[in-house]
C-alpha cells in the first residue's frame, strides 16, 4: 500500500514512518508512506496556505494548495483521498478493513479551523473521525489511521493469527494478557495460564473476553460472533419438521445451519416411517428424534450440561434478540434453538428457556413465517460477522 499524507507538518510523521512496525513494513518495501506539503504548492513568496474564516472565526486552509497536493499525489494513480476530521463517520474495524484494500490513500490532514468546505466537497471521498473530541491538526489521526490500516496489511504484523485475536476483529473485546514474573507487587497471573492445560486456557479467555465485552462495551455484541466465545455447541430443533419443511429442504437447511457453527439439527418427528424415511434422505447433518424430550436427552448427553433454550416465536412480546444474544454468552450452556414449536410440545424441565420476540422488517413490517428463513436470520444476528 501507498500512504500520501498531505501536511504542512511533515517533520511530526517523520519519526512514525521510521519506527516499529510500521518502520519495519517501510523498510521492507510492504508500505510507502511518504508527505506532500501543501505549502510547495502554495502561491506567492511565503507559500500562505491559510486565511481568516469569513463570518468571523479563526484561520482556516484554503483550497487551492490542497488541491494542487492530492493532484500531485495522484499523478501515480488513482487515490481514495481521507479527511481526518471530527464531523466524520467514527474510525472502527469495519472500516479500517474496508480502507485496507485500497493500493494508495490519500490522507489530508488540517489545522486551526479545518478546511476550506468546497475543497472537502470537491476532493474528499471520505471524512473521518477517530473520536468525539478535537486536535490542534490532522497529523495525529492520520498516524492512527495509517496505524491500524497497515496491520491489515499481509507480512506488516508478525504473526498474522494475532490480528484475528485482537479486539474488535471479531467483534469483541481481547482476553487480559500477562507475562513474567508470575507475582508482581502482590498480584498473581491467573493460576489456569500457568497450569499448562491448554482447553482450559481457551475457555478461560474466551470467558474473560465475553465478561469483559458484556461489561464494558455492551453496544458492539450486536455486530459481533459469540460462537468462538461459547464453551460448549449450538444446536437447532425443529418441530415437528415435516409438517413445516419438505424433508427434502431439511438438508438444505441443515447446512445452513452447520456455516453458522451448529452441530446438529435435530428435527422432532413423531411418525417412525416419517422418521426413518428422514433421516435416510437429509443427511448427516440431521437427527431426526421421536420427541423434543428425547432431543434434549441426546444433546445433554452430548455436552453433558443442560442447555440454555431460544425458542423462536412469532408472537408478539418476547426477548429481544441482542439481551438473548448476552445471556447466551453468560450462562456457560449449551444453547439450542427451537423453531415453529407447538402448543402440545413443551421444553423439558431443568433447561433454561427464553422467548425471542419476532423477527420482523421490510416495508410491512412483516414476521418471518418460514422457519427456515427465520432460523438463517437469527442465527445470522447470533453468530454472522464480517
Amino acid at each position: 500500500m501507498r500512504v500520501t499524507v498531505v501536511t504542512a507538518f511533515p517533520e511530526l510523521l517523520e519519526p512514525f514512518t521510521r519506527s516499529g512496525v510500521i518502520g519495519k513494513a517501510v523498510e521492507k518495501g510492504i508500505l510507502e508512506i511518504r508527505c506532500i506539503n501543501p505549502r510547495n504548492h502554495a502561491e506567492g513568496a511565503y507559500g500562505q496556505i491559510d486565511d481568516y474564516a469569513y463570518g468571523s472565526g479563526g484561520m482556516v486552509l484554503m483550497p487551492e494548495p490542497l488541491a494542487r497536493a492530492v493532484d500531485a499525489a495522484r499523478e501515480e494513480g488513482p487515490a481514495t483521498v481521507v479527511y481526518p476530521g471530527p464531523q466524520g463517520i467514527p474510525l472502527g474495524q469495519h472500516l479500517v478493513e474496508s480502507l485496507a484494500v485500497n493500493e494508495h490513500l490519500v490522507i489530508v490532514c488540517g489545522r486551526y479551523e479545518g478546511v476550506d468546505e468546497r475543497f472537502v466537497e470537491e476532493y474528499v471521498d471520505l471524512e473521518i473521525s477517530i473520536g468525539d473530541y478535537v486536535l490542534t491538526g490532522g497529523e495525529l489521526p492520520a498516524m492512527v489511521i495509517v496505524d491500524a490500516v497497515s496491520r491489515m496489511i499481509s507480512g506488516v504484523v508478525g504473526q498474522e493469527s494475532a490480528v484475528e485475536e485482537d479486539s474488535f476483529f471479531r467483534g469483541m473485546l481481547d482476553t487480559p494478557h500477562y507475562t513474567r514474573p508470575a507475582s508482581w507487587r502482590g498480584r498473581e497471573v491467573p493460576k489456569v495460564l500457568t497450569g499448562g492445560d491448554h482447553e482450559a486456557i481457551r475457555s478461560w479467555r474466551r470467558g474473560q473476553s465475553s465478561a469483559r465485552t458484556a461489561g464494558r462495551r455492551p453496544d458492539i455484541i450486536a455486530g459481533a460472533n459469540i460462537g468462538p466465545y461459547l464453551d460448549k455447541g449450538v444446536y437447532v430443533i425443529l418441530v415437528p419438521a415435516t409438517e413445516t419443511i419438505p424433508a427434502a429442504d431439511l438438508s438444505d437447511m441443515a447446512e445452513a445451519c452447520f456455516a453458522f457453527g451448529c452441530k446438529r439439527l435435530l428435527c422432532v418427528v413423531h411418525g417412525g416411517s416419517e422418521r426413518k424415511s428422514l433421516q435416510a434422505h437429509a443427511g448427516e447433518r440431521v437427527k431426526a428424534v421421536s420427541t423434543m424430550e428425547s432431543a434434549f436427552a441426546w444433546i445433554q448427553k452430548r455436552e453433558k450440561a443442560e442447555p440454555f433454550t431460544i425458542v423462536s416465536s412469532g408472537k408478539a412480546g418476547g426477548i429481544h434478540w441482542l439481551e438473548l444474544k448476552r445471556r447466551a454468552l453468560d450462562s456457560g450452556r449449551p444453547l439450542v434453538f427451537v423453531f415453529d414449536m407447538t402448543e402440545k410440545e413443551k421444553i423439558p424441565a431443568g433447561a433454561e428457556t427464553a422467548i425471542l420476540g419476532p423477527i420482523r422488517g421490510g416495508k410491512g413490517d412483516v414476521s418471518l413465517s418460514n422457519a427456515r428463513d427465520a432460523a438463517v436470520v437469527i442465527l445470522d444476528r447470533f453468530f454472522g460477522w464480517r
